[in-house]
């Protein structure tokens, strides 16, 4: 695996200098300045590479750019109104800008209104750190008390619902306000942050847009951009939802082992693939993740590599950001998968055998309490992740003693 880390950009608190010092090879990015649907031109292409290749004082970091995430797909596309197909086509331009850069890997999402969500980002852990949380009892007091979304009432049990309004009177006005801050925050990155008036706007649009009608839209967006993908030598690898269920009453397509098989199969060719995420998969038990790795392999573009702690199996729901060897997913496991798969595509003789990989959040330690990083992404936490993976991968590597 290559190991890489994600970095924000130029106001990201974990500075290119501090990069050099945490393992990582190459570096994960994106325009996160500019707004979706509009063009990457080559210009700021070639500056995002020079901005990671530089250290503070001129020097060579010695660093590459090595994945794009995300390049965004703007919700025109996924509900395909307004001005859907002049985003595919400046979604095919910052393609080939991209392409001509050298870049082969790109990650995107397709995840309506919402990318990411969680409901504390500084949950506290007993050792004193923090993490990120998602509580679905929390999630419903916002949705059904906050929100006020019609109807949101029905999309819970009775017990959930209940506990939502047990909470929701429990909270001051501000406790209202943060919590709806905290599930509103968007992609990490982005300078696109909603409103509640906002996410109520989006609903109202995707009011009309089944589950089914969201997948042909999906299976539309591919069968416009992978044959462009594969003119141009890029892999495109699709993020599954996190987390892998259905929110506030919108249809999810990737959250599942099946959902993946669906969208794959549709869509049939090598520059159509995967990110494997351990964390927003892991999220749910019937997800088999080092199963998932063994039978996707081939299609598996990049990696994320974190675990989460869910609170109870017996309903999806609710679970925190674990450290990256102490969730619920076998991480030994999926890394002793994920080997077996470079190495079958070592053999095979392809070029892209060796699987770009990044340690996905972490939990905020020592001198990353109180820095107010990127929720998910402090720099300590993260470091100690690597540093817990690459042993498991030097482990299983070993000539003598590993797989």
């Amino acid at each position: 695996m290559r190991q890489t880390w994600r970095w924000f950009g130029p106001k990201d608190l974990c500075s290119i200098d501090d990069i050099t010092q945490v393992g990582a090879a190459g570096v994960v990015s994106a325009l996160h300045h500019v707004p979706n649907g509009v063009v990457w031109t080559s210009e700021e292409i070639a500056k995002r590479y020079k901005e990671i290749a530089t250290r503070k004082d001129g020097t060579a970091s010695g660093l590459t750019w090595d994945v794009v995430e995300s390049l965004p797909v703007s919700e025109d596309i996924k509900k395909q109104k307004g001005n859907w197909r002049e985003h595919i086509a400046n979604y095919k331009i910052s393609m080939r800008n991209l392409a001509e850069s050298g870049m082969e890997v790109i990650c995107y999402n397709f995840m309506p209104v919402l990318d990411w969500t969680r409901t504390d980002l500084r949950w506290t852990v007993p050792n004193g750190g923090s993490c990120m949380r998602f509580d679905i009892n929390d999630f419903a007091a916002f949705d059904i008390y906050i929100l006020k979304r019609p109807g949101a009432a029905a999309d819970y049990t009775n017990a959930i619902a209940d506990e939502a309004g047990r909470r929701v009177a429990a909270m001051s006005e501000d406790e209202k306000k943060q919590l709806g801050r905290n599930v509103t925050m968007g992609l990490p990155g982005s300078t696109e942050s909603m409103s509640l008036e906002d996410v109520q706007a989006h609903l109202d649009e995707y009011g009309a847009i089944s589950r089914d009608q969201l997948r042909k839209h999906f299976v539309d967006f591919l069968e416009e951009i992978v044959p462009e993908a594969e003119k141009l030598g890029l892999r495109f690898c699709c993020h599954p939802d996190d987390p892998p269920f259905a929110l506030l009453g919108l249809p999810r397509v990737m959250s599942t082992e099946a959902d993946y098989k669906f969208i794959l199969d549709a869509v049939d060719s090598p520059s159509n693939g995967m990110t494997l995420c351990s964390g927003s998969l892991g999220a749910r038990p019937d997800n088999d993740l080092p199963g998932m790795m063994e039978r996707f392999g081939p299609k598996v573009h990049f990696l994320h590599l974190r675990n989460v702690k869910r609170d109870n199996d017996d309903v999806v729901g609710s679970f925190y950001e674990a450290e990256h060897l102490g969730g619920d997913t076998d991480m030994v496991a999926l890394i002793a998968a994920i080997i077996r798969e470079e190495r079958r595509r070592k053999a095979e003789g392809r070029k892209d055998w060796v699987i770009p990989m990044r340690p996905d959040h972490g939990q905020d330690i020592l001198d990353d309490l109180g820095r107010r990083a990127q929720p998910g992404y402090p720099t300590i936490g993260r470091m100690k992740g690597l540093a817990e993976l690459r042993g498991v991968m030097t482990a299983l590597e070993h000539g003598k003693v590993g797989l």
